[in-house]
């Protein structure tokens, strides 16, 4: 035996090699399936969106649009989900692994434009997520890590903007709920001040949190503060899109219209129903009764949620045989080294 057998590691072996080559095989083609599911679940929820309605209201419920608000719409959308990226790039600092933004855009854009609507967020565009920062060498607990501190932007985003949206157009939850000014005026404060006390653990706690016997480690506070900005920015992009539609039906001013669609975003989230279906109409009808919002909101749903949808399931599958043909070329060159 030769002095180079010698210093041969067990990965060089043919064996090993045959192994990895299996293995990228098996995982390429668990990608495969799992990319044709989320397309086929997808497919079925616009089809399940768009059956609810005949042709003739949606073309009415469209034209009842103007341009020049549909644009308007179009562009408050676009603002959201160009700011969504940025609780990826905020998060993917906050696990100290941070990306090439155009990496950052691309994970961000499809997994919440297909996440929007599927439901389930934490699942769906989590495991959209996984599929791309997974590739570009994130371990499972920083993905993870990196979901619940999207999640927690979220949270802030609507705890934020809510609460002033309350305080500035309490009458929402006065004639709605029934509620006192004293009382919305309260609920407002308390919910102001979440993140206020957020900030504060973020300056002043040292070490992880135990939640319920989950540790969570708080952000530095410039991530934090960052996270108090952006949560809310992106909440009141999708809420002036939703504003422009409603404006082309009903003279209802924007605030107002804030604060019914956090209410609505919250229903959705503690209801898991895809893409909120049914939960948002019933909450923006029932907060703002006699103002013939269905047509309205449709055209916000197709601004919003079917559009992105299609352009995110496009580009899923444009990565996945992008990645598909890079994986197995690199796995050739390996084997042949």
């Amino acid at each position: 035996m030769t002095h180079e057998e010698n210093l041969k590691t067990p990965e060089d072996t043919p064996s090993s090699k045959v192994d990895d080559g299996q293995k990228s095989k098996t995982r390429r083609w668990l990608g495969y399936a799992i990319g044709v599911a989320v397309f086929a679940l997808a497919l079925y929820l616009l089809y399940r969106a768009l059956s609810r309605y005949d042709w003739p209201e949606l073309v009415a419920a469209v034209t009842a649009v103007s341009g020049a608000h549909m644009l308007a719409a179009l562009g408050f959308a676009a603002l959201s989900y160009l700011t969504l990226t940025g609780f990826d790039w905020l998060a993917l600092r906050y696990v100290n692994r941070p990306l090439a933004y155009r990496k950052v855009a691309l994970a961000s854009f499809t997994s919440l434009s297909i996440g929007h609507s599927l439901g389930l967020a934490a699942l769906s565009s989590g495991a959209i997520r996984y599929r791309y920062y997974s590739r570009w060498g994130l371990a499972r607990a920083d993905i993870a890590k990196l979901i619940v501190f999207c999640g927690v932007t979220v949270g802030l985003g609507l705890a934020i903007l809510g609460g002033a949206a309350l305080l500035v157009a309490p009458e929402i939850a006065i004639n709605a709920l029934g509620l006192s000014p004293a009382v919305a005026r309260l609920i407002a404060l308390v919910t102001l001040a979440c993140p206020v006390v957020y900030l504060l653990m973020a300056a002043f706690a040292t070490g992880a949190i135990k939640i319920r016997g989950h540790r969570l480690e708080m952000p530095k506070l410039r991530l934090a503060v960052a996270q108090c900005v952006i949560g809310p920015v992106n909440f009141a992009f999708v809420a002036a899109a939703l504003h422009q539609t409603v404006l082309s039906v009903a003279e209802i001013s924007y605030f107002p219209i804030v604060a019914a669609y956090v209410s609505a975003n919250v229903a959705t989230i503690v209801s898991h129903v895809p893409g909120g279906l049914g939960v948002i109409e019933a909450v923006l009808t029932y907060l703002l009764p006699g103002e013939g919002l269905i047509g309205a909101i449709l055209v916000f749903r197709f601004v919003y949620f079917l559009i992105p949808l299609c352009i995110g399931l496009v580009v899923l599958g444009s990565s996945e045989l992008f990645f598909a043909r890079v994986r197995p070329s690199r796995v050739n060159r390996d084997q042949s080294a």
